[in-house]
């Protein structure tokens, strides 16, 4: 009986830090890649569980549109829906036309190049695994560079920068090599850029500890995707307890943790968050600081609301 009323205790603690939760960095549908719900269906799901938010991210287009469409037509949903901009191949690279675009939409993330970083290309080859969003529909996808050959900012990508300074969206690394992201991100406080946004360090982009620290400390929010800590999903690159080192090296109030799912033949999003905070809650994290990296990190820097229970 007692073993039933901790487990019954424990969901109940898990179901309350989802409300007002916000998972910023999520791949529903629809997309060129197979997806395992739509976004329709992730804000319904995610309304069930009491999220203040979504953010939807796909590498292909801007998920503007849809979002305004959800918003307006379903009222209903507790769960609002944000998307930003990937400066991938298909939106034309580094086009400040198209993150202009995105701005005036609402849009609140620019993420540099994921699949066309030349880190991407480079993870690929030497880890010899295939992104999961990876495609053979379109032609094949080509490096997009945000540096010069003596590793200062290419001026076009100086140029997204500024528009990303002036719509005050959030900057994200994308997939783009730890050792650009340093570069990159120096520029972008130079052109008055406050919301910087550090991609998974643990994974494709080459990030240690070290950097995650220095990052941080430059001002930057350090955003973990769950999928890559939590054992029962293929996505697991890194040990569960690896998890609490990148948050201390942080540090909590530095620290955004996104679910990064969607994908087919995989664990929901929703169902990501909900282990994710079983899994601070056994690293020994409080409720106070669950809620920071599960909520109210995100709303700070993407300037939403947390719409967290009064009783938070």
């Amino acid at each position: 009986m007692s073993a039933a009323l901790s487990t019954s205790s424990l969901d109940q603690r898990i179901a309350a830090l989802l409300v007002g939760a916000i998972d910023p960095h999520v791949h529903s549908g629809p997309s060129i890649a197979p997806r395992s719900l739509d976004h329709l269906e992730l804000a319904r799901e995610a309304s069930e569980a009491g999220f203040a938010a979504v953010l939807t991210k796909d590498h292909d287009y801007a998920g503007v549109m849809t979002a305004a469409l959800i918003r307006r037509h379903h009222p209903e949903l507790k769960t609002k829906v944000y998307s930003g901009i990937a400066l991938n191949n298909v939106v034309g690279g580094l086009n400040p036309y198209a993150v202009e675009h995105t701005a005036a939409m609402g849009g609140k993330v620019v993420w540099m190049p994921t699949l066309t970083a030349e880190q991407h290309f480079r993870w690929e080859k030497e880890s010899g695994r295939a992104h999961p969003a990876s495609t053979s529909k379109i032609r094949p996808a080509t490096v997009v560079p945000v540096l010069n050959p003596d590793k200062t900012v290419r001026d076009d990508a100086k140029e997204i920068l500024d528009v990303i300074a002036r719509t005050d969206m959030t900057l994200a690394s994308g997939h783009l090599h730890v050792s650009e992201t340093w570069i990159v991100f120096e520029e972008a406080k130079k052109r008055g850029v406050k919301r910087l946004v550090f991609t998974h360090p643990e994974d494709i982009v080459g990030g240690t500890l070290n950097d995650v620290k220095g990052i941080a400390a430059m001002g930057a929010q350090v955003e973990h995707s769950l999928c890559m800590f939590l054992e029962g999903n293929k996505f697991q690159s890194s040990p569960s307890e690896d998890l609490k080192k990148y948050i201390d090296a942080a540090g909590v109030d530095n620290t955004i943790l996104c679910s990064d799912l969607g994908q087919t033949g995989n664990i929901s999003p929703v169902e990501g968050m909900r282990r994710g905070v079983k899994l601070c809650i056994d690293l020994g994290y409080s409720d106070e600081d669950i809620r920071k990296m599960v909520s109210t990190n995100a709303a700070r820097t993407l300037g939403i609301e947390a719409d967290l229970p009064s009783a938070a």
